[in-house]
């Protein structure tokens, strides 16, 4: 698939086109619910126009973000308060990543996905201290600066760093070996 929106505006023409309701009325249905958990909301959907799990998610998604106060920088939510120091190592460290070729940063509620045509990183706050720089990548050399991660997760590894001069050899190897990957 080549554009996430293109995607999901095909998606929605899909859903229209079966369920005879626009996005609007999907609004008016969600509202009228009464529902507050964006689960129930789907259920609700799923229950009652016979959507699938994905289109159900995808329409709360949409009422959601459409209901949503208008944000400015996603960052500015991530390095809020007493991480806001943090900010600038953050992007000391896009920086060094943007050396390898281009990537989506792709901001989620506690950090950023960092994705070429696979997530490859993720990078936020761990504490409000330390940013936490999750690498994506099946094998690392053992190192004392890498924890490895349970099977399963989005991440295999992940490693923190609290200073600019931890924006090192070692750690910019790991990540060009992950961004690599990730083609």
């Amino acid at each position: 698939m080549s554009d996430p929106d293109t995607a999901t505006q095909t998606q929605m023409r899909n859903i229209e086109a079966r369920t005879g309701h626009n996005l609007e009325s999907f609004r008016q249905l969600i509202a009228a619910s009464g529902l507050a958990k964006h689960g129930e909301k789907r259920s609700m959907l799923m229950q009652t126009l016979g959507l699938g799990y994905g289109d159900a998610n995808t329409v709360v998604t949409l009422v959601s973000q459409d209901l949503a106060p208008a944000v400015g920088d996603p960052l500015d939510a991530i390095y809020a308060g007493p991480k806001a120091h943090l900010r600038s190592l953050h992007e000391s460290l896009i920086t060094a990543i943007e050396a390898f070729g281009s990537f989506e940063i792709a901001p989620k509620k506690a950090n950023v996905s960092l994705r070429r045509k696979k997530q490859f990183a993720t990078l936020g706050p761990a504490t409000k201290d330390l940013l936490e720089l999750g690498l994506n990548i099946k094998q690392l050399p053992a190192h004392a600066r890498l924890k490895p991660m349970p099977p399963g997760g989005m991440c295999q590894y992940t490693t923190r760093l609290g200073r600019p001069d931890e924006i090192d050899a070692d750690l910019l190897a790991w990540l060009g070996a992950a961004f690599d990957a990730a083609a």
